[in-house]
């Protein structure tokens, strides 16, 4: 999860809104984020186990998805418009800013890999695991709701070029991690050692 690349988005599709409804829509996005995450994390073991998907499978499709945002990240396409008109007819909060900005693919796929190593390394104590899980889950969650409610400010304090050269780091940051799962998972499915 990366709030800050989601705040381009979020300013473009807020523009004219009143700050009571920007803030009800940031609100909203994070709670759905939440729950989406949090769902995935009690549940990902059960996906997994009935699609007949392996972690390793899973750590090569995050890869790839967690790469591919961070090469659109470094990368953006020009944008044809400013999303204001779409904005104000429709509620913006499950998408695009939930999912798939907040809670894409990447953070789901994550998140299920995480729920299917915990039950099998820890067996006999895996409850405080997920504890801890959600609770790190809120937090960051809680930083994106606070990233997105100072979105205006930051915005104003950055400028367009600060945004764009934020979401250009941020993207190299996630291409580096995509990468990094790719290369554990298929470490792990030919049974090789990282190095």
């Amino acid at each position: 999860m990366n709030p800050f690349s989601t705040v381009p988005l979020f300013l473009s599709l807020t523009t004219g809104m009143s700050e009571r409804r920007r803030n009800r829509e940031v609100l909203k996005a994070c709670l759905y984020a939440l729950a989406l995450l949090i769902g995935f994390l009690f549940l990902g073991a059960a996906i997994i186990d009935f699609f007949g998907i392996s972690v390793p499978g899973i750590r090569v499709a995050g890869g790839l998805i967690i790469s591919i945002i961070g090469f659109r990240m470094l990368f953006p396409a020009p944008t044809a418009g400013s999303g204001v008109e779409m904005a104000k007819d429709r509620d913006i909060a499950f998408t695009p800013l939930a999912m798939p900005s907040l809670a894409g693919p990447g953070s789901l796929s994550v998140v299920i890999a995480a729920a299917s190593q915990i039950e099998r390394h820890n067996p006999a104590n895996y409850q405080p695991i997920y504890l801890g899980v959600t609770a790190g889950l809120v937090i960051v969650v809680l930083i994106a709701f606070l990233v997105l409610r100072a979105a205006s400010t930051l915005a104003r304090f950055l400028g367009p070029a600060g945004i764009d050269a934020m979401t250009r780091i941020f993207g190299f940051l996630l291409i580096a991690i995509g990468m990094q799962f790719l290369l554990t998972g298929i470490s792990d499915f030919f049974g090789l050692q990282p190095a």
